[in-house]
Protein backbone atom coordinates (compact mmCIF):
# COMPACT_ATOMS: atom_id res chain seq x y z
CA UNK A 1 0.00 0.00 0.00
CA UNK A 2 2.53 2.02 0.73
CA UNK A 3 3.98 2.23 -2.80
CA UNK A 4 0.73 3.66 -3.89
CA UNK A 5 0.39 6.15 -1.10
CA UNK A 6 3.69 7.26 -2.65
CA UNK A 7 2.21 8.02 -5.88
CA UNK A 8 1.28 11.54 -5.79
CA UNK A 9 -1.07 11.20 -8.99
CA UNK A 10 -3.10 8.83 -6.86
CA UNK A 11 -2.98 10.70 -3.58
CA UNK A 12 -4.43 13.79 -5.54
CA UNK A 13 -7.48 11.86 -7.10
CA UNK A 14 -8.22 10.21 -4.16
CA UNK A 15 -8.63 13.87 -1.94
CA UNK A 16 -10.53 14.29 -4.90
CA UNK A 17 -13.01 11.62 -3.90
CA UNK A 18 -12.88 12.13 -0.35
CA UNK A 19 -14.20 15.27 -1.05
CA UNK A 20 -16.68 14.67 -3.37
CA UNK A 21 -18.10 12.15 -1.10
CA UNK A 22 -18.13 13.74 1.78
CA UNK A 23 -20.96 15.94 0.43
CA UNK A 24 -23.01 12.62 0.45
CA UNK A 25 -22.29 12.42 3.82
CA UNK A 26 -23.40 15.87 5.06
CA UNK A 27 -27.12 15.67 3.50
CA UNK A 28 -28.79 13.42 6.44
CA UNK A 29 -27.43 15.99 8.73
CA UNK A 30 -28.98 19.04 7.27
CA UNK A 31 -32.74 17.40 7.02
CA UNK A 32 -33.11 18.29 10.90
CA UNK A 33 -32.43 21.79 9.44
CA UNK A 34 -34.26 22.09 6.28
CA UNK A 35 -37.57 20.21 8.10
CA UNK A 36 -37.58 22.83 10.52
CA UNK A 37 -37.11 25.70 7.57
CA UNK A 38 -39.56 24.61 4.88
CA UNK A 39 -41.97 22.91 7.23
CA UNK A 40 -41.09 19.52 5.73
CA UNK A 41 -42.06 15.54 6.52
CA UNK A 42 -40.00 13.10 6.90
CA UNK A 43 -41.11 11.64 3.13
CA UNK A 44 -40.53 15.05 1.67
CA UNK A 45 -37.48 16.32 2.63
CA UNK A 46 -36.16 12.53 1.87
CA UNK A 47 -36.44 14.27 -1.71
CA UNK A 48 -33.59 15.81 -0.92
CA UNK A 49 -31.45 13.10 -0.83
CA UNK A 50 -33.01 11.22 -3.77
CA UNK A 51 -32.71 14.26 -6.51
CA UNK A 52 -28.59 14.04 -5.31
CA UNK A 53 -27.88 10.45 -5.65
CA UNK A 54 -30.78 9.90 -8.53
CA UNK A 55 -28.93 12.50 -10.36
CA UNK A 56 -25.72 11.77 -9.47
CA UNK A 57 -26.31 8.00 -11.00
CA UNK A 58 -28.26 8.36 -13.71
CA UNK A 59 -25.57 10.88 -15.35
CA UNK A 60 -22.63 9.01 -15.06
CA UNK A 61 -23.07 6.80 -18.05
CA UNK A 62 -23.40 10.32 -20.06
CA UNK A 63 -20.11 11.63 -18.30
CA UNK A 64 -18.48 8.41 -19.27
CA UNK A 65 -19.40 8.90 -22.72
CA UNK A 66 -17.40 12.61 -22.45
CA UNK A 67 -14.71 11.17 -20.40
CA UNK A 68 -14.06 8.43 -23.36
CA UNK A 69 -14.62 10.84 -26.32
CA UNK A 70 -13.28 13.96 -24.76
CA UNK A 71 -10.44 13.12 -22.00
CA UNK A 72 -10.98 13.84 -18.28
CA UNK A 73 -9.38 17.43 -18.31
CA UNK A 74 -12.58 18.19 -16.55
CA UNK A 75 -12.23 16.36 -12.93
CA UNK A 76 -11.40 19.57 -11.11
CA UNK A 77 -14.17 21.24 -12.95
CA UNK A 78 -16.90 18.78 -11.31
CA UNK A 79 -15.71 19.44 -8.49
CA UNK A 80 -15.68 22.86 -8.02
CA UNK A 81 -19.22 22.86 -9.27
CA UNK A 82 -20.46 20.14 -6.54
CA UNK A 83 -18.85 22.45 -4.13
CA UNK A 84 -20.32 25.86 -5.62
CA UNK A 85 -24.08 24.22 -6.02
CA UNK A 86 -24.24 22.24 -2.39
CA UNK A 87 -22.96 25.71 -0.61
CA UNK A 88 -25.47 27.40 -2.01
CA UNK A 89 -28.49 25.19 -0.37
CA UNK A 90 -28.57 27.00 3.47
CA UNK A 91 -29.44 30.08 1.47
CA UNK A 92 -32.00 29.10 -0.67
CA UNK A 93 -35.73 30.58 0.06
CA UNK A 94 -37.60 27.87 -1.30
CA UNK A 95 -37.85 24.04 -0.64
CA UNK A 96 -38.59 23.84 -4.90
CA UNK A 97 -35.27 25.63 -5.66
CA UNK A 98 -33.68 23.30 -3.02
CA UNK A 99 -34.20 20.67 -5.03
CA UNK A 100 -32.99 22.05 -8.40
CA UNK A 101 -29.92 22.85 -6.65
CA UNK A 102 -29.59 19.47 -5.44
CA UNK A 103 -29.93 18.28 -8.68
CA UNK A 104 -27.12 20.58 -9.74
CA UNK A 105 -25.26 19.09 -7.48
CA UNK A 106 -25.70 15.78 -8.04
CA UNK A 107 -24.42 16.36 -11.60
CA UNK A 108 -21.01 17.25 -10.30
CA UNK A 109 -21.02 14.39 -8.56
CA UNK A 110 -21.80 12.00 -11.43
CA UNK A 111 -18.94 13.52 -13.53
CA UNK A 112 -16.32 13.25 -11.33
CA UNK A 113 -16.97 9.60 -10.76
CA UNK A 114 -16.39 8.66 -13.95
CA UNK A 115 -13.62 10.70 -14.86
CA UNK A 116 -12.01 9.75 -11.92
CA UNK A 117 -12.15 6.06 -11.95
CA UNK A 118 -10.70 6.53 -15.69
CA UNK A 119 -8.10 8.54 -14.62
CA UNK A 120 -7.10 5.90 -11.81
CA UNK A 121 -7.24 3.05 -14.44
CA UNK A 122 -4.31 4.60 -16.56
CA UNK A 123 -2.23 4.84 -13.34
CA UNK A 124 -2.21 1.31 -11.54
CA UNK A 125 0.21 -1.37 -12.75
CA UNK A 126 -0.97 -4.85 -13.96
CA UNK A 127 -0.11 -6.46 -11.45
CA UNK A 128 -1.49 -4.62 -8.51
CA UNK A 129 -4.75 -2.77 -10.30
CA UNK A 130 -7.21 -4.23 -8.12
CA UNK A 131 -5.52 -3.70 -4.51
CA UNK A 132 -4.86 -0.03 -6.46
CA UNK A 133 -8.54 0.48 -7.43
CA UNK A 134 -9.83 -0.32 -4.16
CA UNK A 135 -7.19 1.98 -2.17
CA UNK A 136 -9.10 4.61 -4.43
CA UNK A 137 -12.38 3.70 -3.64
CA UNK A 138 -11.55 3.50 -0.03
CA UNK A 139 -10.46 7.00 0.03
CA UNK A 140 -14.49 8.12 -1.03
CA UNK A 141 -16.11 5.80 1.93
CA UNK A 142 -14.04 7.39 4.19
CA UNK A 143 -15.37 10.66 2.66
CA UNK A 144 -19.09 9.64 3.25
CA UNK A 145 -17.95 8.71 6.47
CA UNK A 146 -16.38 12.18 7.14
CA UNK A 147 -19.24 13.92 6.16
CA UNK A 148 -21.54 14.10 9.13
CA UNK A 149 -18.68 15.16 11.11
CA UNK A 150 -18.36 18.02 8.63
CA UNK A 151 -21.90 18.71 8.42
CA UNK A 152 -22.76 19.26 12.56
CA UNK A 153 -19.30 21.24 12.58
CA UNK A 154 -20.66 23.98 10.39
CA UNK A 155 -23.86 23.66 11.50
CA UNK A 156 -23.35 23.97 14.81
CA UNK A 157 -20.78 26.95 14.35
CA UNK A 158 -23.22 29.23 11.96
CA UNK A 159 -26.78 27.70 11.39
CA UNK A 160 -28.13 26.74 8.03
CA UNK A 161 -25.86 29.30 6.29
CA UNK A 162 -22.53 27.24 7.38
CA UNK A 163 -22.96 25.34 4.48
CA UNK A 164 -21.54 28.33 2.89
CA UNK A 165 -17.97 26.90 4.26
CA UNK A 166 -18.44 24.02 2.52
CA UNK A 167 -17.44 25.82 -0.65
CA UNK A 168 -13.78 25.61 0.56
CA UNK A 169 -12.69 22.39 0.92
CA UNK A 170 -13.97 21.78 -3.01
CA UNK A 171 -13.00 24.63 -4.50
CA UNK A 172 -9.04 23.89 -3.47
CA UNK A 173 -9.31 20.35 -3.85
CA UNK A 174 -11.21 20.92 -7.34
CA UNK A 175 -8.47 23.52 -8.16
CA UNK A 176 -5.38 21.51 -7.03
CA UNK A 177 -6.31 18.84 -9.88
CA UNK A 178 -6.97 21.22 -12.75
CA UNK A 179 -3.39 22.23 -11.73
CA UNK A 180 -2.32 18.97 -12.29
CA UNK A 181 -3.68 18.16 -15.53
CA UNK A 182 -2.70 21.48 -16.72
CA UNK A 183 -0.40 19.56 -19.46
CA UNK A 184 -2.83 17.61 -20.33
CA UNK A 185 -3.79 17.39 -24.31
CA UNK A 186 -6.78 16.81 -25.39
CA UNK A 187 -7.43 13.93 -27.29
CA UNK A 188 -6.86 14.01 -31.24
CA UNK A 189 -9.29 12.95 -33.88
CA UNK A 190 -7.16 10.76 -35.46
CA UNK A 191 -6.93 9.00 -32.00
CA UNK A 192 -10.27 8.68 -31.95
CA UNK A 193 -10.95 7.43 -34.98
CA UNK A 194 -8.31 4.82 -34.17
CA UNK A 195 -9.78 3.83 -30.91
CA UNK A 196 -13.60 3.62 -32.49
CA UNK A 197 -11.70 0.91 -35.33
CA UNK A 198 -10.00 -0.90 -32.56
CA UNK A 199 -13.50 -1.12 -30.64
CA UNK A 200 -14.84 -5.09 -30.76
CA UNK A 201 -17.67 -6.12 -29.85
CA UNK A 202 -19.08 -5.92 -26.23
CA UNK A 203 -19.29 -8.87 -24.38
CA UNK A 204 -23.14 -8.32 -23.19
CA UNK A 205 -23.74 -11.39 -20.94
CA UNK A 206 -20.24 -10.56 -19.07
CA UNK A 207 -21.13 -7.29 -18.70
CA UNK A 208 -24.68 -7.96 -17.36
CA UNK A 209 -23.32 -10.42 -14.81
CA UNK A 210 -20.79 -7.86 -13.69
CA UNK A 211 -23.50 -4.78 -13.10
CA UNK A 212 -26.08 -7.52 -11.82
CA UNK A 213 -23.61 -8.07 -9.32
CA UNK A 214 -22.92 -4.57 -8.72
CA UNK A 215 -26.34 -3.71 -8.27
CA UNK A 216 -27.17 -6.44 -5.53
CA UNK A 217 -24.23 -5.47 -3.46
CA UNK A 218 -25.09 -1.55 -3.42
CA UNK A 219 -28.55 -2.69 -2.20
CA UNK A 220 -27.70 -4.70 0.18
CA UNK A 221 -25.22 -1.81 1.65
CA UNK A 222 -27.75 0.45 1.57
CA UNK A 223 -29.94 -1.18 2.89
CA UNK A 224 -28.36 -1.72 6.22
CA UNK A 225 -26.97 1.13 6.69
CA UNK A 226 -30.23 3.01 6.33
CA UNK A 227 -31.99 0.88 8.25
CA UNK A 228 -29.63 0.08 11.29
CA UNK A 229 -31.01 3.50 13.29
CA UNK A 230 -34.69 2.82 13.26
CA UNK A 231 -34.54 -0.63 13.69
CA UNK A 232 -32.66 -0.78 16.78
CA UNK A 233 -34.23 2.92 18.04
CA UNK A 234 -37.46 0.34 17.64
CA UNK A 235 -35.51 -1.98 19.68
CA UNK A 236 -35.01 0.20 22.79
CA UNK A 237 -31.31 1.33 21.86
CA UNK A 238 -30.66 5.51 21.81
CA UNK A 239 -28.32 6.79 19.19
CA UNK A 240 -25.27 6.30 21.31
CA UNK A 241 -25.49 3.07 20.42
CA UNK A 242 -26.86 2.86 17.18
CA UNK A 243 -24.62 5.84 16.05
CA UNK A 244 -21.62 3.68 16.15
CA UNK A 245 -22.96 0.75 15.23
CA UNK A 246 -23.49 2.40 12.06
CA UNK A 247 -19.85 3.93 11.64
CA UNK A 248 -18.49 0.57 12.56
CA UNK A 249 -20.59 -0.90 9.30
CA UNK A 250 -19.02 2.24 6.86
CA UNK A 251 -15.43 1.74 8.27
CA UNK A 252 -15.47 -1.96 7.95
CA UNK A 253 -16.15 -1.85 4.38
CA UNK A 254 -13.17 0.31 4.13
CA UNK A 255 -11.42 -2.02 5.72
CA UNK A 256 -12.61 -4.58 3.62
CA UNK A 257 -12.01 -3.08 0.42
CA UNK A 258 -8.47 -3.07 0.71
CA UNK A 259 -8.34 -6.59 1.68
CA UNK A 260 -10.20 -7.86 -0.78
CA UNK A 261 -8.39 -6.05 -3.31
CA UNK A 262 -4.75 -7.37 -2.34
CA UNK A 263 -6.42 -10.92 -2.23
CA UNK A 264 -8.02 -10.40 -5.92
CA UNK A 265 -4.36 -9.65 -7.24
CA UNK A 266 -3.47 -12.95 -5.99
CA UNK A 267 -6.44 -15.10 -5.93
CA UNK A 268 -8.64 -13.61 -8.79
CA UNK A 269 -11.49 -11.49 -8.69
CA UNK A 270 -14.18 -14.13 -9.42
CA UNK A 271 -12.75 -16.12 -6.32
CA UNK A 272 -12.98 -13.18 -3.80
CA UNK A 273 -16.47 -12.15 -5.22
CA UNK A 274 -17.48 -15.61 -4.79
CA UNK A 275 -16.06 -16.12 -1.15
CA UNK A 276 -17.69 -12.93 -0.01
CA UNK A 277 -21.10 -13.54 -1.24
CA UNK A 278 -21.26 -17.03 0.09
CA UNK A 279 -19.66 -15.66 3.25
CA UNK A 280 -22.46 -12.82 3.51
CA UNK A 281 -25.02 -15.46 3.87
CA UNK A 282 -23.88 -16.68 7.69
CA UNK A 283 -23.30 -12.26 8.35
CA UNK A 284 -26.45 -10.97 7.75
CA UNK A 285 -28.46 -13.61 9.36
CA UNK A 286 -25.80 -12.95 12.83
CA UNK A 287 -27.05 -9.35 12.24
CA UNK A 288 -30.06 -9.67 12.13
CA UNK A 289 -30.63 -12.92 14.51
CA UNK A 290 -28.90 -12.04 17.48
CA UNK A 291 -29.39 -7.92 17.58
CA UNK A 292 -27.40 -6.28 20.55
CA UNK A 293 -23.61 -5.34 21.19
CA UNK A 294 -22.50 -8.43 19.51
CA UNK A 295 -23.97 -6.83 16.44
CA UNK A 296 -20.84 -4.93 16.34
CA UNK A 297 -18.98 -8.04 15.46
CA UNK A 298 -21.41 -8.80 12.55
CA UNK A 299 -21.44 -5.32 11.48
CA UNK A 300 -17.74 -5.81 10.75
CA UNK A 301 -18.42 -8.70 8.63
CA UNK A 302 -21.22 -7.58 6.87
CA UNK A 303 -19.26 -3.67 5.74
CA UNK A 304 -15.85 -6.11 4.54
CA UNK A 305 -17.89 -8.71 2.87
CA UNK A 306 -21.14 -6.42 1.25
CA UNK A 307 -19.14 -3.57 0.13
CA UNK A 308 -15.36 -4.73 -0.50
CA UNK A 309 -16.04 -5.88 -4.00
CA UNK A 310 -17.04 -2.78 -5.95
CA UNK A 311 -13.72 -1.75 -7.30
CA UNK A 312 -13.38 -5.21 -8.40
CA UNK A 313 -16.18 -4.82 -10.44
CA UNK A 314 -15.80 -1.49 -11.78
CA UNK A 315 -12.03 -2.87 -12.98
CA UNK A 316 -14.30 -5.90 -14.50
CA UNK A 317 -16.15 -3.41 -16.67
CA UNK A 318 -13.73 -1.49 -17.43
CA UNK A 319 -11.59 -3.93 -19.08
CA UNK A 320 -14.52 -5.91 -20.46
CA UNK A 321 -15.29 -2.40 -22.46
CA UNK A 322 -11.61 -1.54 -22.88
CA UNK A 323 -12.12 0.78 -25.51
CA UNK A 324 -15.40 2.85 -23.87
CA UNK A 325 -13.84 2.38 -19.74
CA UNK A 326 -15.50 5.78 -18.95
CA UNK A 327 -18.91 4.44 -20.25
CA UNK A 328 -18.20 1.03 -18.20
CA UNK A 329 -17.35 3.16 -15.78
CA UNK A 330 -20.08 4.87 -15.49
CA UNK A 331 -22.99 2.18 -16.11
CA UNK A 332 -21.26 0.23 -13.13
CA UNK A 333 -21.61 3.07 -10.87
CA UNK A 334 -24.49 4.88 -11.70
CA UNK A 335 -27.02 1.60 -12.37
CA UNK A 336 -24.97 0.63 -8.39
CA UNK A 337 -25.90 3.69 -6.80
CA UNK A 338 -29.70 3.51 -8.58
CA UNK A 339 -29.96 0.51 -7.37
CA UNK A 340 -29.07 1.41 -3.57
CA UNK A 341 -31.41 3.89 -3.89
CA UNK A 342 -34.62 1.93 -5.18
CA UNK A 343 -33.96 -0.61 -3.09
CA UNK A 344 -34.00 1.05 0.70
CA UNK A 345 -37.30 1.80 0.12
CA UNK A 346 -38.46 -1.60 -0.78
CA UNK A 347 -37.05 -2.61 2.38
CA UNK A 348 -38.71 0.05 3.60
CA UNK A 349 -42.30 -1.25 2.33
CA UNK A 350 -41.33 -5.10 3.57
CA UNK A 351 -40.42 -3.27 6.93
CA UNK A 352 -43.56 -1.97 7.04
CA UNK A 353 -45.62 -4.74 6.51
CA UNK A 354 -43.68 -7.78 8.45
CA UNK A 355 -40.86 -5.94 10.22
CA UNK A 356 -37.35 -4.33 9.85
CA UNK A 357 -35.71 -7.52 10.89
CA UNK A 358 -37.14 -9.74 8.64
CA UNK A 359 -36.69 -7.14 5.92
CA UNK A 360 -32.66 -7.00 6.35
CA UNK A 361 -33.20 -10.61 6.32
CA UNK A 362 -34.43 -11.41 2.97
CA UNK A 363 -31.05 -10.25 1.69
CA UNK A 364 -30.31 -13.99 2.45
CA UNK A 365 -32.25 -14.49 -0.62
CA UNK A 366 -31.23 -11.66 -2.37
CA UNK A 367 -26.98 -12.81 -1.58
CA UNK A 368 -27.80 -16.25 -2.58
CA UNK A 369 -29.31 -15.11 -6.09
CA UNK A 370 -26.43 -13.16 -6.48
CA UNK A 371 -24.11 -16.00 -5.78
CA UNK A 372 -25.75 -17.60 -9.21
CA UNK A 373 -24.98 -14.29 -11.46
CA UNK A 374 -21.13 -14.14 -10.38
CA UNK A 375 -21.17 -18.04 -10.72
CA UNK A 376 -21.09 -17.15 -14.50
CA UNK A 377 -18.67 -14.05 -14.21
CA UNK A 378 -15.67 -13.86 -16.68
CA UNK A 379 -12.12 -15.58 -15.56
CA UNK A 380 -8.93 -13.55 -15.31
CA UNK A 381 -7.71 -14.93 -18.84
CA UNK A 382 -11.11 -14.47 -20.44
CA UNK A 383 -11.03 -10.65 -19.08
CA UNK A 384 -7.48 -10.00 -20.54
CA UNK A 385 -8.49 -11.01 -24.07
CA UNK A 386 -10.86 -7.96 -24.08
CA UNK A 387 -8.61 -5.72 -22.24
CA UNK A 388 -6.09 -5.93 -25.10
CA UNK A 389 -8.14 -3.80 -26.71
CA UNK A 390 -6.46 0.32 -26.44
CA UNK A 391 -8.75 2.60 -24.81
CA UNK A 392 -10.51 5.48 -26.81
CA UNK A 393 -8.20 7.57 -24.45
CA UNK A 394 -5.25 7.23 -22.00
CA UNK A 395 -5.75 9.98 -19.26
CA UNK A 396 -2.56 11.38 -17.51
CA UNK A 397 -2.12 13.67 -14.67
CA UNK A 398 0.91 16.15 -14.94
CA UNK A 399 3.94 15.67 -12.40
Amino acid sequence: MWDFLRNGKLVSLMLGHLTVDSYVGVIPVLYPVLIGRFHLTLATVGLVSLAYTGTAAISQPLFGVIADRYGTRFTGYSLAWTALTFALVGFVPTFPLLLVLACASGLGSGAFHPFGALDVRALLPTWRRSLGMSIYVTAGTVGVALGPLIGIGVLALFGVHGTGLLLVPGIATGTYLLWRVRDQALPKATTLKAAAAATGPVPVFALAMVIGVMMSRSWTVGAFQAFTPTWYRQLGYGPEFYGPLVTTLVLASAVGTVGCGSLADRYGRRTVILATLVASIPAILLYTLFPGPWAFASAILIGVLAASTAPLMLLMAQQLMASRAGLASGLVMGLGFVTGAIGIPINGAIGDAVGLQESLMTHVILVAGTIVLAWFLPTEKEIERYSDVVPAITPAIAE
